[in-house]
């Protein structure tokens, strides 16, 4: 109740600062209006702007606004609500021109105000902003230089579009809305403040060593983290981390994993990450010894907040690695409870921590449902995906008392969230993590 009370006071505050600029609007005297297509654009450019300022909170990675509702929930939302903001952001000027065709010609870059010319450098910058994110493998961006040019980019956003909206004035003249224009603006500066300067500040403090470096199966490595000067970090089975490997924790870019060790060891840590290009490719050639900061733990995809009668675990690919750590967890700590893990891999040569999973048998009562997407002619279990046919035969009698953690690739998320459904599986025992966090 004490984490629902806490999203639902988050949920109020990010509403109210989003119409706060058309609340305000409506305190002290009263200037005629311009019309009210006019009036209308005005109040969409607003609540862009607003939105775009709150997107910066949003991935703070502040562990007060991110506990109620997990650090990847809000991940995904700022994603999504970036396509709300640009859209208001685009409409905004079309019912100008609509409503005044002659305004048309504020788009003569060289001889328009500058008003004009902020306004146009906002909107382009969120276009290249929403367009490199969502075709950043196409375009062939690599993770840390998109990490850059996308903070730099809602930078721009935001500066060009508060200037251009000081320069518009007329809708921003009383007192109050400069007030609040001002406290916006401020909370950029300490977003930006906290996270490039006071964070990296706090992470040096407590640094990382790596221990050991072991190569998995299905191209991907186990680095294994030792603290030094101070007793680790504390997280509960099946949260991730930000990792900041042979970097300094002021490094523009980070990239966030899941820890894949037991939460029975806070002084031992480990992330199992495959190599799949830009950082994670040279994972494998990292020495120990190498420096690293951790920044974490986040996240409410784990059992010890979604205890049951047993679990149900789901995983596609690497998407095994927080599962694995909520299985080492409960070896740790002698937990008996029955478990059923359905794994899906392309071939048995590739299912990661094959061998970790064949011993926690038996350590756990775990039945494992191994599904391969390509496997020999000998091979006698599962093949090709998982789907619903695949889920009624391996669910456990009672099957709606147990608890359910799917992880994996977006294709296999969205399928299993409806397979559950129509399995009779109830929602509120699903808990989903989706690890593309771009």
């Amino acid at each position: 109740m004490g984490q629902l009370l806490r999203g639902l006071f988050w949920v109020t505050v990010y509403a109210f600062v989003i119409v706060a600029p058309l609340l305000v609007a409506r305190v002290g005297p009263q200037r005629d209006g311009q019309g009210f297509v006019t009036d209308f654009s005005v109040a969409l450019g607003f609540v862009a702007l607003a939105i775009m300022i709150l997107q910066f909170g949003l991935v703070a990675r502040l562990q007060r606004i991110a506990a109620p509702f997990g650090l990847d929930a809000l991940v995904q939302y700022h994603r999504q609500i970036g396509f709300v903001a640009l859209s208001f952001a685009l409409v905004h000027p079309a019912l100008v021109f609509l409503n005044d065709p002659a305004k048309l010609a504020l788009l003569d870059f060289p001889h328009a105000p500058n008003r004009a010319r902020f306004a146009v450098s906002s909107v382009l910058a969120l276009l290249v902003l929403v367009a490199t994110s969502i075709w950043r493998k196409r375009l062939r961006l690599g993770y840390e230089v998109w990490q850059l040019l996308h903070a730099l980019l809602a930078v721009a956003v935001v500066s060009f579009g508060l200037a251009h909206m000081a320069g518009v004035f007329y809708y921003a003249a009383s007192p109050w809305q400069q007030i609040l224009w001002m406290a916006l603006a401020a909370f950029v500066v300490g977003d930006l403040l906290w996270v490039r300067i006071l964070k990296p500040l706090s992470l040096r403090r407590k640094p990382w060593v790596v221990d050991e470096v072991i190569a998995e199966r299905g191209e991907s490595f186990t680095v294994m983290l030792r603290p030094e000067g101070h007793e680790g970090m504390r997280f509960e089975p099946g949260q991730f981390a930000w990792l900041f490997l042979d970097q300094s924790a002021f490094s523009p870019s980070a990239h966030p994993f899941s820890l894949s060790s037991s939460a029975e060891h806070p002084e031992r840590i480990g992330f199992t990450i495959k190599a799949r290009g830009d950082f994670t490719s040279k994972v494998g050639a990292i020495a120990a010894g190498t420096r690293a900061y951790v920044d974490g733990p986040y996240g409410l995809f784990t059992s010890d907040q979604n205890e049951g009668f047993g679990f149900v675990f789901i995983a596609g690919g690497v998407g095994i690695t927080p599962i694995v750590s909520m299985l080492r967890t409960m070896a740790d700590r002698e937990d008996r409870r029955p478990c059923v893990l359905i794994y899906g891999s392309k071939d048995w040569e590739s299912v990661i921590l094959r061998d970790d999973l064949s011993a926690l048998k038996e350590k756990l009562s775990l039945t494992i449902v191994h599904v391969l997407e390509r496997a020999d002619e000998d091979w006698q279990g599962e093949r090709g995906f998982i789907d619903l046919p695949l889920l009624k035969r391996h669910l456990p009698r009672r099957f709606e008392r147990y608890r359910y953690f799917v992880c994996g690739p977006t294709p296999m998320m969205d399928a299993m969230e409806k397979a559950l459904v129509l399995a009779g599986v109830p929602d509120e025992h699903v808990q989903t993590e989706r690890f593309d966090m771009v």
